[in-house]
């Protein structure tokens, strides 16, 4: 017996049914609308169509799908008409493009390669038969990204029959978050190490790692292989190199300064705190040539807690390689290596003061006790000097080896300070103090220890001695460049110490300290007759003790030129 011819019959008036007394050997399928009648053909075989030609309600349905087919597939974004078993019906060229060719008649999921679903629906269709509209986002085979909103498409009787379902690529987007996200775990790692393992390394180690670390992610993330990193030090206003990776040495030693004209892109950007983009070298006025052949330029700040402590520039030897998004990526990673470098300044700064405070108490404990060592040489050498050559070359090397167990000590304390990551502003401002010899007379222990911690930190060559007897015998022994003492001593007066040294060290400069109104021998009085020329009254600032020496260094430093030209 032969099958019954199967014929899809568009039935949108119930009153009229032309086709009803067909008989048995042919089998009707109704549809009353045009999307599930392409559903029908798209997913079954029939022999033939019916579609009474007078029906209005038919000819406007598949005239307003004419028109909208042509909007659609006009439309930059992608869109699939989805039926009841999720199977496409329809879809537009862009959809099909995701999808690498015609989808009509397959299983959604199919069409788009078994796509990644990233949520926040995971069962996007499942949830819109609730009747609401939902969006989800899903990744393709070939790492493109869409984002979906699922419309569900209900009949008169109030009956899902289709989905509508538009897409947006959002490739862009989520490549654009993914590489910001990079960025982000990169920044957390610059500076991220164990406490066991940060504890075994120096500070130049640190710095060495946190700059290897830099440049790796410059390279691996952002594809830059010109890379210029400098720091700004705040005192001078000079742009220190940090990394200078790929430029020829004369432009990674040339200096610069934080000031917007005559020092390139970097300064204009350390002095103004904003990024610079410069698509073509050849006609930028503040460009100053790096890279030999260099095309482009990006330069960003380098920012921590809204001041410009450096500068980042990247070069290339093509036009126009740099976008606004590549503005955007080296702003945000500058400002992990701003945050970074700042994170790495405080574990120096807390490494520093731990060992400075151990070199204070190395120097606490030691500076006395080699001072008494010093003293008790030189008595005995004055007795030998010219009778006992064995005796005077052993006293001589005691003295000798004494000191030098003291700057070895201060040599420690000044390798830490000068630290490229950290310098004390201190040790900026006095150093003209630095390997200036001096002699502190003082019978109070407390003085004399102050003059070590204070004096020795900024690098002066401090020797401290509880007497007049002592003084003599050192300023015998030793040449000075200043001589600060006490007037009242336990075995001299001011006045008679101050001619006494006068007379052993006409070239050193003395200093007499006296506490207020206290001057019973009148040793100042009759000192600055003889000449006296600087006169501490305790109790005194620290600043004060410094001024003085500076200015009387910053003297002597006068009359060496004027004594030269003398001689010649």
């Amino acid at each position: 017996m032969p099958h019954p011819l199967r014929i899809l019959v568009f039935h949108t008036r119930p009153e009229s049914n032309p086709l009803a007394h067909c008989g048995e050997h042919v089998e009707l399928v109704y549809v009353d609308n045009v999307p599930r009648a392409l559903a029908l053909l798209q997913r079954e075989h029939f022999d033939g169509i019916y579609a009474a030609t007078d029906d209005l309600t038919l000819i406007q349905q598949a005239g307003t799908l004419l028109q909208a087919d042509r909007v659609l597939q006009s439309l930059p974004d992608g869109v699939a008409v989805v039926d009841s078993s999720v199977h496409v019906v329809w879809a537009n060229k862009r959809f099909q493009e995701w999808c690498g060719g015609p989808v009509e008649g397959k299983h959604f999921y199919e069409a788009l390669g078994s796509p990644e679903m990233l949520g926040p629906e995971f069962s996007p269709f499942f949830a819109a038969g609730s009747g609401a509209s939902l969006s989800t986002c899903v990744h393709l085979a070939n790492d493109r990204y869409l984002e979906l909103l699922m419309t569900p498409m209900r009949s008169a009787q109030g009956e899902i029959t289709h989905y509508l379902c538009a897409g947006r690529d959002i490739t862009s987007e989520r490549l654009k978050q993914r590489k910001l996200d990079a960025i982000h775990q990169a920044g957390r790692q610059l500076a991220d190490l164990d406490a066991e393992h940060l504890a075994q390394m120096s500070v130049p180690e640190r710095i060495d790692l946190l700059k290897s670390r830099i440049l790796r992610y410059s390279r691996d993330l952002l594809h830059y292989d010109v890379v210029d990193i400098r720091l700004l030090d705040p005192s001078t206003g000079r742009l220190e190199p940090l990394i200078t990776e790929g430029l020829p040495p004369e432009a990674a030693q040339r200096v610069l300064y934080a000031r917007p004209e005559g020092n390139g892109v970097t300064g204009f950007v350390a002095s103004t705190g904003k990024s610079y983009l410069c698509p073509d070298t050849t006609v930028d006025a503040l460009y100053i040539p790096g890279l030999p052949g260099a095309r482009s330029s990006l330069t960003v700040p380098l920012i921590y807690q809204d001041k410009v402590i450096g500068t980042f520039n990247v070069e290339s030897p093509t036009p126009n390689a740099f976008t606004e998004e590549d503005v955007q990526f080296l702003e945000i990673f500058s400002r992990e290596i701003a945050h970074a470098l700042h994170t790495l300044e405080l574990l120096t700064a807390e490494k520093l003061s731990t060992a400075t405070q151990s070199i204070e108490a190395i120097r606490r404990e030691v500076a006395l006790p080699v001072d008494e060592i010093l003293v008790h040489s030189a008595a005995v050498l004055d007795r030998y000097i010219g009778i006992e050559r064995d005796i005077e070359t052993h006293l001589r090397a005691i003295l000798e080896n004494a000191r030098q167990i003291k700057q070895s000590i201060e040599k420690v304390g000044e390798t830490l300070a000068g630290s490229p990551m950290l310098r004390g502003q201190e040790g900026q401002s006095r150093d003209r103090l630095r390997g200036m010899r001096v002699l502190v007379v003082d019978q109070d222990e407390r003085v004399r220890r102050s003059a070590h911690s204070i004096l020795g930190r900024l690098g002066c060559l401090v020797e401290t001695v509880g007497s007049a007897q002592a003084a003599c015998a050192m300023a015998r022994q030793s040449v000075y460049d200043a001589i600060v003492t006490d007037i009242r001593l336990p075995d001299a007066t001011g006045y008679e110490l101050f001619c006494q040294l006068r007379s052993i060290q006409p070239d050193a400069t003395l200093v007499l300290m006296s506490g207020f109104g206290y001057d019973p021998n009148h040793s100042i009085v009759k000192a600055r007759q003889e000449g006296l020329g600087y006169v501490l009254y305790k109790p005194f600032r620290v600043e004060q003790l410094l001024e003085v020496l500076e200015r009387i260094r910053a003297e002597a430093e006068a009359r060496q030129p004027a004594a030269a030209g003398t001689t010649s």
